[in-house]
């Protein structure tokens, strides 16, 4: 039902300041979470949207919001349009299931800290969404930051994870290593390769003549029995 209603972030904004409906019927009618209605009730997100108004659209009916307000577990139920407007075909981000919108944040996330060396439009193509989004998740700044966890996109469904490799092969194409800065270990393989330095031969010129030794012993004690006799 959400899913034909044209424009649904400025119908919410019309939506939360002309009328007295929840924040779950709002959020229900639109398409949106809860916590991002919330958000647009506090000015801290959908800045700059206009409202637009469901009732000129024909979109809903008086009725059906009086419905609404004077019930909050009633769900709005959308008009049925009066015009037929035919779908257009463009390239764009890829296209998510409504289902699946709400772990989009966590799915960029996820891939704003596991791979930084990806570029936004690569983040977009993956996962369909806008440059600013990511750009909020990023720097901590979107609506729902606090409750954000990081999630692989791939478990999530919404992308795979040939598409997923090949966009970080991409990003990584052409970028040097960074080279270790100080003193650091070599790597095993260069160790491994390290021929042993043969130890310096022994002077043997240097090395004590144990012959020479008796030999002077003997003539000092030689010398020292003549020097008794006489």
């Amino acid at each position: 039902m959400a899913n034909s209603l044209l424009m649904p972030k400025a119908t919410a904004v019309w939506l939360v300041d002309n009328t007295a409906l929840s924040f779950e019927q709002i959020a229900q009618f639109c398409g949106l979470h809860p916590l991002e209605v919330k958000a647009i009730a506090d000015g801290e997100s959908a800045q700059g949207i206009k409202g637009m108004d469901p009732i000129i659209t024909g979109q809903l009916t008086r009725d059906e919001i009086a419905r609404g307000e004077k019930d909050s577990n009633y769900r709005l139920k959308l008009s049925d349009p009066k015009v037929r407007v035919p779908e257009s075909k463009r390239k764009g981000p890829r296209y998510t299931p409504l289902s699946k919108r709400q772990d989009r944040p966590n799915a960029i996330l996820w891939l704003v800290r596991n791979h930084p060396e990806l570029k936004d439009a690569q983040i977009s193509r993956l996962v369909g969404t806008t440059k600013s989004t990511i750009e909020q998740i990023r720097e901590r700044k979107h609506w729902n930051s606090a409750n954000l966890q990081p999630m692989d996109p791939v478990t999530l469904g919404l992308t795979s994870q040939i598409d997923l490799d090949l966009e970080v092969n991409r990003a990584s194409r052409g970028r040097e290593q960074a080279q270790p800065v100080g003193d650091t270990l070599l790597p095993a393989a260069l160790t491994e390769r390290l021929v042993p330095t043969p130890e310096k031969p022994k002077d043997e010129d240097a090395e004590l003549d144990a012959n020479a030794v008796f030999a002077k012993l003997s003539a000092l004690k030689s010398k020292d029995k003549d020097q008794d006799e006489e």
